[in-house]
Formats: structure tokens, C-alpha cells, sequence
């Protein structure tokens, strides 16, 4: 028998796309979105069709499977191998051509569907289908699954919108289907023509959504036209490797308008959705309000506990459609901006569906079935019934308009009775389906979950005809066995088996990736953060997924075998800048972040570090150390001529402060620097002097006292800032505190992995608070603020103190807002650019800047992404050209495009400000500064 490793060695001499055997590849395509593991032999990227019938002759040869690989965003498992995975996705992703006359595209299967539907857009033209993985996933996964996507309604399945495909089977033979029997593999028109009465019963009295098993072989019926292509669609990568295909384009309507339905109940919501499918409409989506977070179930929504959204082609089309429907409330939207922020709100709710309402994980397995839509409701409310039975939870919504019913239900896939109940409860809800006449899949394919499941929905002689129809195509059993037809059992290869016992918040961590692939967006635009290696290299390695799937493998130990140790997993998070962008923008809540600085602090554990942990690392005790020697200005000089080791000489440092914050603030003992209006308040009622936590100017009765935090930035990089802060607040009317003694949040050690480091620095901190009074605490670096508010109560969840500082921590918006609410700060009337930061974005939220931001009148919108710097990250050898090239991706061209209006460039991370003077022409500033600036001039007491 052929081994691996000659396998690989044969590949390699024939193949000119990449053959890796190795583990970090290995691992990462162990699983896709499903629940489902299996270990693969090793990875081909073909380089183009001769390459993918080359490896399949040559591993049909050896006798090896081979599974085609996409997205990797399938749900049910048919995107993992045990032999070959082929990723199409590397070098056979072109759109070849359009034809915006005939409306057609020619396309290969690593196509992201998005970059499709942006190509054919200026003809006026969109492809139908459209999953809501839309910016991932693959025109090659989109035919093998026969994907469908919210408009359906109006335009079908994929298999509807599929002319011709180039095929190559397991072996390496090659075929082009289309309609007809030309081109088809031989002995399919013999099978056909003995199995005619199967294909007419077995599979007649179909709706539109019936995906599962081979359900399209009755499009082979010579009264259907022979449609070899369209029978193809919908076969999971069991018969052959799509290598190309032409589609068809439709005509995108040019001014949609939503109908928003309101409804007493979800129920009702499903009895009314097949009522409208008269009206014509594009799409019918359904949703009940388990699934709307309150805040915007109390806005834009209609009145009711149940939605539906109806898209139709024009406004008179929707409001005929508006009069006819039996809701309790309508709402109609006409305007673009409108209705993206309605579908925002069906598109969160899917991502809301991954967990439970007490913060538990939701699992896919049912996430598709679908009913001919007039028995939706009937369906759903027996749904309901078999869940609570059996003690699950799950939130249905989806396409109601086509009777298909996404869902995520908590599983318990680990211990021995849960994963008895998921089969039980899965061969009752089989039964279900099949008693209201319905499709164990609407839309993405069986493969492990529900292929088990497919003699309950068709009979023997149709399950017969399955197998008959797979080896005709793939006799040698090949290609992605365990799939459709002989599959393998529901509960079998379950991917948290392979996960140790008791592995703590790291296991859960990684476990908690589903794999939807989020993370693997390349769309620019919006305020999302995640992924910026990924979209920096296009390197699933670099993706949040891959980092979990690569975690998952060290903990697991069987891919990856040297644990902590791992060179893979280190390469892997090596790129990871800590943006903290998956914790708020993955579905499913993946702290990237955490796990890396877990994984460093065991990788590195007795071993010497890389200089940059201790010098970027260890930055607050070395500038503390530097400012008692005042040794800023020969520091700054020696920096200038060489970087410190262990350090990229591809960018300077930032100068050191020659007056660091807190002694500016130790100087105002005997002068004040406030401004006029809060000097006369305080002539005429003084107040307080000194508390024990630190100094404060006096302030008048009933100020609020907010303690300003001197975090290491602010203090010895930019203490500018923090004057600014002091102005501001005071101005606002509160009692400026700083704490007397060093503090520090602890982030550059958390962020290098040194976390009993951490936790030394952070119990420091706290003991040095004790004698303060309790107040908020005001903290101008965003990165700092979020550790202190997420970092310091997990690595200290048993210290009291950790709590009650994290929940005093405020942002400098923030304490504006809540303890000087009457406040109006100065009017600067001027638009602004810059970027949110990543992690203001992630764990903060900026809704109190954005405020604060429209009552000064600064207008405009800031860049979303991530400024590549990233503290240490953007310093560390090896970065640079990833740091840069996120920075070029949205940040540096929206300061270029506001520059003819003369805006105000913020940005209140130091990072991002560090990378915005270093990369562009532009000086960007913390919003304090902002509004210092428009406040009464005051003396000079004030000047550095």
C-alpha cells in the first residue's frame, strides 16, 4: 500500500499547484462548520484542471480519497477527509469572463461568490443564490451543496441557475455536462432508462427545497430535458471535482423596497408567509423576537413578537402587498440605508442563533430542514414540542417563504448521554420532517448530520437508485466517502471527542469556533475589525478559524504532537495583532487575543523570551525607570541613530516625553490651571484638597470625583493627552483625581504572554488603590480601558478588587457623559476622519463617543478595520509588512479621501496615532485634545 509520504512525493513531481502533508495544514481543514472531524492525509492546492485530474488519477491510483474543499463553511460535515482535501480556493478562484448579453458568467469553483456579484453588478446583473456566507463561500461549494440563499423565491436553487459544468471524476477522467446526454459518464443514460417509474414516483411531488441526498435525479427524465448538470448540483463532492462552470445572471431589481410584516407569534408569522408567494415577491424571511436583541426590537421593527421581511421589486408592488397581508403592523422602507440597517438586524439575529439566551453554545445538525411552506406553521409549532420534550433549546428563523428553518440547538456533544439524546432526538425530528412531507436538507446538503437519516425520506428503491447513481460516477468509492450514500453514523467523528477532559477556558474557547468563517471576509468597508492578518496575507493560517482549528489540534494532540511547544500554532498566532476584533465581530464571540497570550505564556514557560517580550513587554517598568533617571532626551537621541535589539529597524520609535503626565500633574500643587468659569466657581464655594488616593484641585459641592487613569502611554509617550483630559474634565465640572503611585493595567505583559507577570503588576495596582476613595475611573487609552475591564477581573476572578475596578473604568466619553451630563462642550463645527479603536470597537463600544462627537459638531465617520500597529505587534521583527498593509486597507484611504474637507483627524489610540504620523502625511489626535482645543484659553501654567 501506497504510504503518505509517497503519496506526497508523487504529487509534488506531478502537480504544480502546493502539496502539503505537513501538520499546520493538516489541521487546519480537520473540520469546517459542522460538528464534525476528520484528519486528512495531507492538502493539495491545484494550480488548474490539469493539476485536479492529476491528483485524482494519482490518488485513485494509491488509494487514497479525495474531499474538494471550498469556504470550508459547510454545516454538516462533507468539507472533511480522511485522504486528499483539494482547496480549490488558492489558485482556482477567477471570474473567466461575463457575458452581460447573453447573462452569463464562466467562473471556477474557488470563486468567492461576493467577487461575482461585484463584477456583474455594473451590468445591472446579480447571481441569484446568495447564502448568508455570501463573502466566503465558493461558487464550487454553492454546486455542491445546491445553495440557495434569502431569494430563492424569486430565482431558485443554484442547480436552477447552473448551464454547464467541467467535471473531472476520481481517476482523473474528465467530463462537460450541460443538457443532454453528451458528455456524461458512461453507463448514467443506461441507469436512467432502467429506473424511469423510481424516478417518477420516488422523487415526484418535490417543492423547491428539496436538497437532500441525490434529490435532483429527476431532472434526468427526458420530459425534464435531461438536465445532467442541474443532477449533478446538490451531490457534496461524492461523484467528481467541479474544475469549472457557467452560471446564469439575473436581472437585479434597480429600487427594491422592504415590506417589514408584523405578527402576534411566529406561528402566525409561518401561516402568513406561503399567503404572499402570489404577490411575487423576491424574497419572504422569518423571524421571532427570541431571536431580536431588545434594543432593536424596540426600534425600527413593526409592532408584534414575529417578523416577516418581503422584499419586492418596486414600491407599488410593495404597498399592494402591504394591504393585503393579515399583520398586525407593516412597516415600509424605500431608502437603501434603511433597509440595510432592517437586514443588519435578520443578519445579526443568525449570528444570534450560536448561543443561548443564558450565554450557552447552540450547535448546528438541524440547521436547514424545510416543509413545503404551507405547512411551515403546523411544522414549526410540533417543532417547538419535540425540543421541549427533550430539553433542548433553539431559536428557529430563516427563508419562511420557501418553508426552510434554520436552527442551532444546545447539544450536549460531549458526555455520553447527550450525545444519546442528539441521535434520539434527531431520528424523531427525521420523522417529522417526513410526516409533513418536507426535505431533511433545504439548503446545505446532508453530508454527515442527515445522511444516516435519508432512507426515512425516501424508500429503498430511491436509496438504491442513490448508490447506483454514485458508482456510476465514482465506482472506485473515492470520492468524499461516508457522504450520502454508505454514510457514516450522525454521532460518529464528532469533533469535541477529540478535545482532553476538563481542558479548561481554552478548550471551550477553541471549541466554541463553528467554523462559519466570518473571519475570512475580504469585503472592506463598515466598522468591523476582524480578521486583519487574514485579509493582510489571504492566509487561512491567519484567520481567526484556522488560529482556533490549530489550537484545537495542539489540544487535542494527534495532528499537532508537541503541544505548548507547537511550532505550528506559534507561527500561526505570530500574526495575530490583538486586536480583539473576532471578540465582538465573530458570531460566536472567539477570543483570539486571550488564547494567544495563553499560548505564549505556556510556549515560552522556563525558556528565554524574544528580546521584544521584555523590552515592549516589560515597556512600563523600563519608562518608569527612565523618567526617575530623566534620561528621555539621551534615550530619544540613541534611539534615533540605532533601535534597540530584538526590535524592526523598518520604523522609529516614538520620542519619550521629557515631562511625564503625572509630574505636570504634581506641579499644579501651587497653580492652578483650570479655566476661568471653574476658577470662579471655586472662589465661590471651595472645596475639597487632597484625597488619600491621590491629588485633585478643589473642586465646588456636589462635583463628581473621577479619578483620571495615568496609563503608561498617556504618562511617558504622550502626556499632552492627558493635560488635554484634566482641561476637559474640569471644564465639565468634575473633581480631577490621579492616583499618587505608579499603576499600570498590566496589558503589554498580557499581550507578550508574561501572565504571572500580569498578575503581579495588576495585584500591585490594586493595593495601591485601597486607600482611594471609590470613584469612576477615567481611562484614556482605549487598549488600556479594556484591559482593565475584561483582562484584569479574568486573570484575578477570585480578587474582589479586580471587579470593582473593572466595573468603575470608564472611557473619557463615557464620564462626560454619565457624571457631567448637562456639560456642553465647545462647538468645533468640522468634520473629522481617523479610526475607531480596535479594541473600543470590540470590548468598550463607542456609542458615547459617537454622541459626544455630534454635540461638538464634529461630523463624519471614522475607519473601521485595524491601524496594523497594534502596540508591541507593529515594532516586533517580521510584522512590518503586515502591519503596513493593514493600515492601506481602510485606514490611510479615508484620511486621503477627507482630506479636501480639512478634517480634524482623530484617533484616541495612541497606536493608531503613532501609525498614522509615521505612514501618512497627517498628525491625528485623541478627542480630548479635540475639545480642549475649542476651550478658553488659559496661562501658561498649563504649557509642557
Amino acid at each position: 500500500m501506497t504510504s503518505p509520504g509517497e503519496l506526497e512525493r508523487t504529487l509534488r513531481s506531478q502537480l504544480r499547484g502546493e502539496v502539503d502533508f505537513g501538520a499546520a495544514a493538516r489541521a487546519l481543514t480537520t473540520m469546517d462548520a459542522s460538528n464534525y472531524r476528520r484528519v486528512p492525509a495531507g492538502v493539495v492546492a491545484p494550480r488548474d484542471a490539469g493539476d485536479v485530474a492529476a491528483a485524482l488519477r494519482i490518488c485513485a491510483d494509491a488509494g487514497f480519497p479525495v474531499v474538494p474543499r471550498g469556504g470550508g463553511t459547510s454545516i454538516a460535515g462533507q468539507a472533511t477527509g480522511v485522504g486528499v482535501v483539494l482547496d480549490l480556493t488558492r489558485h482556482m478562484n477567477a471570474l473567466v469572463s461575463v457575458d452581460p448579453v447573453a447573462r452569463t458568467a464562466v467562473v471556477q469553483p474557488g470563486l468567492v461568490l461576493d467577487r461575482l456579484r461585484d463584477a456583474v453588478r455594473p451590468y445591472g446583473l446579480a447571481f441569484g443564490p446568495d447564502p448568508s456566507t455570501h463573502a466566503r463561500c465558493t461558487l464550487g461549494g454553492m454546486i455542491g451543496n445546491n445553495a440557495c440563499g434569502a431569494h430563492s423565491v424569486a430565482w431558485g436553487t443554484t442547480a436552477d441557475n447552473v448551464t454547464e459544468l467541467a467535471v473531472t471524476a476520481y481517476g482523473g477522467s474528465s467530463y462537460r455536462l450541460g443538457t443532454g446526454w453528451a458528455g456524461a459518464p458512461e453507463g448514467l443514460r443506461e441507469l436512467v432508462a432502467g429506473n424511469l417509474a423510481v424516478l417518477r414516483t420516488g422523487l415526484s411531488g418535490g417543492f423547491s427545497r428539496r436538497i437532500s441526498g441525490y434529490g435532483g435525479l429527476d431532472a434526468l427524465l427526458p420530459e425534464r430535458g435531461v438536465g445532467v448538470a442541474r443532477a449533478f448540483c446538490g451531490s457534496e463532492g461524492t461523484l467528481g471535482v467541479v474544475t469549472e462552470a457557467v452560471v446564469r445572471l439575473v436581472e437585479a431589481p434597480r429600487a427594491p423596497v422592504l415590506a417589514v410584516l408584523g405578527y402576534a407569534d411566529e406561528s402566525a408569522a409561518a401561516d402568513a408567509a406561503a399567503g404572499l408567494l402570489g404577490a411575487g415577491p423576491l424574497t419572504v424571511e422569518g423571524m421571532a423576537r427570541d431571536l431580536v436583541p431588545g434594543a432593536a426590537a424596540a426600534g425600527p421593527l413593526p409592532r408584534g413578537d414575529a417578523w416577516l421581511f418581503v422584499e419586492m421589486r418596486d414600491e407599488g408592488a410593495a404597498r399592494s402587498l402591504v394591504r393585503g397581508a393579515d399583520a398586525v403592523d407593516s412597516l415600509l422602507v424605500t431608502d437603501p440605508a434603511g433597509q440595510r440597517a432592517l437586514w443588519r438586524i435578520r443578519e445579526d439575529a443568525a449570528g444570534t442563533a450560536t448561543r443561548t439566551p443564558d450565554g450557552g453554545m447552540a450547535w448546528p445538525g438541524w440547521e436547514d430542514c424545510a416543509v413545503p411552506p404551507a405547512r411551515l406553521g403546523a411544522y414549526l409549532r410540533e417543532f417547538r414540542a419535540l425540543l421541549a420534550a427533550h430539553g433542548l433549546r433553539g431559536t428557529p428563523y430563516g427563508h419562511f417563504g420557501e418553508g426552510c428553518v434554520h436552527v442551532r440547538i444546545d447539544f450536549d456533544l460531549v458526555t455520553p448521554a447527550g450525545i444519546a439524546r442528539f441521535r434520539s432526538f434527531s431520528g424523531e425530528l427525521a420523522d417529522l420532517v417526513v410526516s409533513h412531507g418536507g426535505s431533511l436538507s433545504g439548503e446545505h446538503g446532508d453530508g454527515q448530520a442527515r445522511a444516516e437519516l435519508l432512507p426515512r425520506m425516501y424508500g429503498p428503491e430511491v436509496i438504491a437508485l442513490f448508490g447506483a447513481y454514485k458508482d456510476v460516477w465514482d465506482p472506485a468509492g473515492g470520492m468524499n466517502p461516508g457522504m450520502l450514500v454508505r454514510p457514516a453514523r450522525l454521532d460518529e467523528n464528532l469533533r469535541f471527542a477529540a478535545l482532553p477532559p476538563g481542558g479548561g477556558e481554552l478548550s471551550h474557547g477553541v471549541a466554541r469556533c463553528v467554523g462559519v468563517a466570518k473571519c475570512r471576509t475580504t469585503e472592506v468597508g463598515g466598522p468591523g475589525v476582524m480578521c486583519p492578518s487574514y485579509r493582510a496575507t489571504g492566509e487561512e493560517l491567519h484567520s481567526t478559524r484556522g488560529r482556533a482549528r490549530l489550537l484545537h489540534e495542539m489540544l487535542a494532540g494527534e495532528v499537532v504532537t508537541d503541544g505548548w511547544r507547537s511550532r505550528e500554532v506559534a507561527e500561526a498566532l505570530d500574526l495575530c495583532l490583538s486586536c480583539k476584533g473576532c471578540r465582538s465581530d465573530c458570531p460566536v464571540g472567539v477570543d483570539m487575543a486571550a488564547y494567544k497570550a495563553e499560548f505564549l505564556h505556556h510556549h515560552w514557560s522556563g525558556r528565554i523570551r524574544p528580546p521584544a517580550h521584555y523590552l515592549l513587554g516589560g515597556l512600563p517598568r523600563l519608562l518608569r525607570t527612565v523618567a526617575l533617571l530623566r534620561a528621555a532626551a539621551p534615550l530619544n537621541a540613541a534611539a534615533r541613530r540605532l533601535p534597540p535589539p530584538g526590535l524592526t529597524r523598518d520604523r522609529p520609535l516614538p520620542p519619550l516625553a521629557r515631562t511625564p503626565f503625572t509630574r505636570w500633574w504634581r506641579s499644579r500643587a501651587g497653580a492652578s490651571s483650570a479655566s476661568p468659569a471653574f476658577e470662579a466657581r471655586v472662589r465661590a464655594e471651595p472645596g475639597s484638597g487632597k484625597g488619600r488616593g491621590g491629588e485633585s484641585r478643589p473642586q465646588g459641592p456636589g462635583a463628581t470625583a473621577v479619578t483620571l487613569w495615568p496609563d503608561t502611554f498617556t504618562e511617558y509617550l504622550s502626556p499632552h493627552t492627558g493635560r488635554a483630559a484634566v482641561r476637559v474634565l474640569e471644564a465639565a465640572g468634575l473633581d480631577v483625581t490621579v492616583p499618587r503611585g505608579p499603576v499600570c493595567c498590566g496589558l503589554t505583559y498580557v499581550s507578550t504572554g508574561r501572565l504571572d507577570r500580569a498578575r503581579t503588576v495588576l495585584r500591585r495596582t490594586l493595593t495601591r488603590l485601597e486607600g482611594a476613595p471609590d470613584r469612576p475611573v477615567v481611562v484614556l487609552e482605549p487598549s488600556c480601558a479594556a484591559a482593565l475591564r475584561t483582562d484584569l477581573p479574568a486573570l484575578l476572578p477570585d480578587d474582589p478588587r479586580a471587579h470593582r475596578l473593572a466595573a468603575a473604568v470608564r472611557t473619557f466619553a463615557e464620564a462626560l457623559e454619565q457624571y457631567a451630563p448637562h456639560w456642553r462642550p465647545p462647538r468645533l463645527d468640522r468634520p473629522v476622519a481617523g479610526q475607531t479603536h480596535c479594541h473600543q470597537h470590540a470590548v468598550l463600544g463607542d456609542a458615547a463617543d459617537r454622541r459626544l462627537r455630534e454635540r461638538a459638531g464634529l461630523t463624519g465617520e471614522l475607519s473601521g478595520g485595524c491601524c496594523g500597529l497594534a502596540g508591541n505587534f507593529g515594532f516586533e521583527p517580521g510584522h512590518h509588512a503586515v502591519s503596513v498593509a493593514c493600515a492601506r486597507e481602510q485606514l490611510l484611504p479615508s484620511l486621503d479621501a477627507a482630506r479636501d474637507s480639512g478634517p480634524a483627524i482623530l484617533a484616541d489610540g495612541f497606536s493608531c496615532r503613532t501609525q498614522i504620523a509615521q505612514l501618512s502625511p497627517y498628525r491625528a489626535h485623541h478627542l480630548a485634545e479635540l475639545l480642549a482645543d475649542g476651550l478658553p484659553i488659559e496661562g501658561p501654567a498649563d504649557s509642557p
